[in-house]
């Protein structure tokens, strides 16, 4: 009898956690595991019909935590799903495990109370949190009212003066789009006026008008970012899974007010800088503190915690220091494609942490491949002359991929912000990021990483550059309104650089 997965979303992660959890085939464990998506979005079902994928699907009333809430408790009940993980953190921090506390059913859930869920909800709470049990963050971190532009400008110079930047922070959940970096003098005006534009009705919402609007504020961290992505069951014990590279940016190079930060536009899995020394200092040093913290402060339950991280190194780039800029209480999107695509047990991994036996089930990790994933994301044009994904976004328009050269390079398509239209049996894109396409290679040992990941990032480059994955521009049917970021993987290359210069 199949032990039955529940992931609770709309967007790629949840229909690929459901498709890896059905699919992945385990050197260690024979139970069979069934990935059920809890909503998804609308082209989901007839996708994933046409790729014969053995996933199945439970719809909700709404995108609501009311409406998750209702079909997750009956699907629980009606023995549907044995457990559930909640992708998006807006349900936990909406209080989803609440309503399924209130009915005996909070034992089948990964995820966080809503009291619990500051560690990602309220950045500053987390701070606080972090300084108690000595976890490292930024050196210097400033809880400010956002509308003391007078306080924000003299903290801002000191931090660029000690620290060479500053970072202004919404504290509350914003879709990892929170965060405004500061370099220069000449910016902090600038940024804070967009800052304040960008989040002053939301800051209205929680105070009102007259209330202090909390702001956090830190030094900005050099170095190198890593995340890491640790199960962790009642008991306390844990597992780190491998590691991943974010690209956040919209475009190749530094944030800045041009080039904003998003969602995700990709990510590569391992991080080139992971080794076994970096994840031994990653549990010793923020992993085991942490379940320290959340076991007296009452919170310890299973759950899922992704610290993103800056990484310091010595001369022979070895890890010598780690600090968390935020901790999140999800998995990521979309880090956490290439990661999962990568582990064969996914289903066992998830059942030892809602049954409290995380000790005895290892993560079988596919430590031979490397793996890619590449957000085809909504272009600019439109009626209104859009901008384009992470702004104003085209919809409606009709997607049009071309399964057979996909499977014939073993390029995975996973659909995310499409529609599907019955009655013309066509995909048509919903706008922001419309596919994802995800490749693994092997890489034999004494061969380069670097050039496995050139040859991924090729791939699918070539498929997109040759119309293989289209959205049909209304004013261009021979065009493309899909853009994608073209240095995804580049950074495999960049590390192999690094090491022959100082070895």
């Amino acid at each position: 009898m199949s032990y039955k997965i529940g992931f609770a979303g709309t967007d790629g992660r949840t229909l690929l956690s459901a498709v890896v959890t059905s699919t992945a085939t385990s050197e260690n464990y024979e139970n069979d595991f069934q990935g059920v998506v809890i909503r998804g979005m609308p082209a989901m079902p007839p996708f994933a019909m046409s790729m014969q994928w053995p996933v199945k699907f439970i719809p909700t009333a709404d995108n609501s935590k009311e409406a998750y809430a209702t079909a997750i408790i009956a699907a629980l009940k009606n023995g549907s799903i044995d457990c559930v993980v909640p992708m998006p953190e807006d349900l936990l921090l909406d209080g989803l495990l609440d309503n399924l506390e209130e009915v005996g059913l909070l034992d089948h859930v990964i995820g966080f109370t809503r009291k619990s869920s500051f560690i990602e909800g309220d950045k500053i709470a987390c701070k606080y949190l972090c300084h108690e049990y000595n976890i490292p963050v930024a050196d210097k971190w400033y809880a400010v009212d956002a509308r003391n532009y007078q306080e924000i400008l003299r903290t801002c110079l000191v931090l660029l003066d000690l620290y060479g930047g500053a970072v202004l922070k919404y504290p509350y959940s914003a879709g990892g789009k929170g965060s405004r970096i500061i370099l220069n003098s000449w910016e902090i005006k600038e940024v804070y006026d967009t800052f304040i534009k960008d989040y002053g009705k939301s800051y209205k919402r929680r105070f009102g008008k007259k209330s202090e609007w909390p702001l956090l504020i830190e030094s900005r961290m050099s170095g190198v970012e890593i995340s890491f992505i640790i199960l962790v069951d009642k008991n306390g014990s844990f597992q780190i899974l491998p590691t991943s590279m974010d690209y956040p940016e919209r475009f190749p190079g530094p944030a800045s007010k041009d080039n904003p930060i998003t969602g995700g536009m990709g990510s590569i899995s391992p991080h080139p800088m992971e080794t076994p020394d970096l994840l031994e200092m990653a549990a010793r040093d923020i992993v085991k503190p942490l379940i320290k913290a959340l076991r007296e402060k009452n919170m310890l339950r299973p759950c899922l915690i992704y610290p993103g991280c800056f990484l310091s190194f010595d001369n022979n780039m070895a890890p010598t220091r780690v600090r968390v800029c935020e901790i999140n209480i999800r998995p990521p999107e979309p880090e956490w494609q290439p990661i999962i695509r990568r582990i064969r047990n996914l289903g066992a991994l998830i059942k030892a942490t809602i049954e409290g036996n995380l000790n005895e089930v290892i993560p079988e990790v596919r430590s031979d491949q490397i793996s890619i994933c590449i957000a085809l994301v909504t272009g600019s044009g439109g009626p209104q002359n859009q901008k384009g994904y992470p702004w104003s976004c085209t919809k409606g328009e009709l997607v049009d991929i071309d399964f057979g050269y996909l499977k014939k390079k073993k390029i995975q398509v996973i659909p995310s912000a499409m529609t599907y239209s019955s009655e013309e049996g066509i995909f048509k894109s919903d706008g922001s990021r419309v596919i994802y396409c995800n490749v693994n290679a092997t890489v034999t040992p004494g061969k380069s990483r670097a050039k496995a990941a050139e040859r991924l990032r090729q791939k699918i480059l070539t498929a997109f550059e040759n119309g293989k994955i289209r959205v049909i521009p209304r004013e261009n049917p021979q065009g493309n309104r899909l853009d994608l970021r073209r240095d995804i993987g580049d950074h495999f290359d960049i590390a192999e650089a690094l090491l022959p210069i100082i070895v």
